[in-house]
């Protein structure tokens, strides 16, 4: 879909299933840092689109499920991630133990998910090293928001209230694979959830920053001046 600008220094390439899985890219000096890896399907996009930004330096992972980790082995390049995703991402399998796709109340969605998971997957990931809380990414500091996944993490840029953020939130009915309606968010779904009420406590934790911008895992970013409302919202659904 080519590249599109989130904001200075931030770019984002949407690809695969109807366009909503995200890698964004940050500019590193005379190169980029890729924040999470889409899906397998996007690998020979996430490569060409780094060139065009001077060359990848480095993947760091939001978290390791499938659709998160997908181009990550094609890519060249050492990959990161928080210290509790590194066995999930270094495992061969899809999905991950803690989900528990019966809790879908849609059958024939409850039904695909696995076929959509290892088609997305691009298998286990080598991992080079961790990040962690307060650790620095291309000018972004590392927040840890556990819950959908154990060691889910954000990127936060203060100085114009911009998050990256993975998972922590979705703009998406994962559900009923359709997106929400234009300004909602929710929690993702208790059958992807590591542990469902700590993701609800992460997203508390995400407002409380009363970001501007939200770049999720998919879906276009949510911007604007009353975030923090929005997010809170979403915290007591589901």
């Amino acid at each position: 879909m080519g590249l599109e600008r989130v904001v200075d220094g931030v770019w984002l390439l949407r690809g695969d299933f109807r366009g909503a899985m995200n890698i964004y890219f940050l500019e590193d000096g005379d190169g980029v840092v890729a924040f999470d890896a889409g899906t397998k399907g996007m690998r020979k996009a996430a490569k060409a689109e780094a060139e065009q930004l001077g060359g990848l330096k480095r993947v760091v992972l939001g978290h390791a499920h499938a659709d998160h980790r997908g181009s990550a082995p094609y890519l060249g390049v050492p990959v990161y991630c928080h210290p509790d995703e590194v066995a999930d991402a270094e495992s061969d399998a899809a999905i991950a133990p803690y989900m528990d796709l019966s809790k879908l109340p849609v059958a024939p969605v409850r039904w695909i998910y696995p076929t959509l998971l290892r088609h997305w997957d691009g298998g286990a990931v080598k991992i080079a090293g961790t990040v962690i809380e307060g650790d620095e990414v291309a000018g972004f500091k590392v927040l840890h928001f556990p819950g959908h996944a154990p060691g889910l993490i954000g990127l936060w840029r203060e100085s114009d209230r911009v998050a990256l953020v993975s998972d922590v939130i979705y703009l998406v009915d994962s559900a009923r694979l359709k997106p929400l309606p234009e300004g909602e968010a929710s929690v993702p779904h208790p059958a992807w959830a590591w542990d469902h009420a700590k993701a609800k406590e992460s997203v508390r934790r995400l407002a409380a920053l009363e970001p501007k911008v939200v770049g999720t895992g998919h879906d276009r970013p949510l911007r604007g001046d009353n975030l923090r409302e929005t997010l809170e919202r979403a915290a007591e659904k589901l």
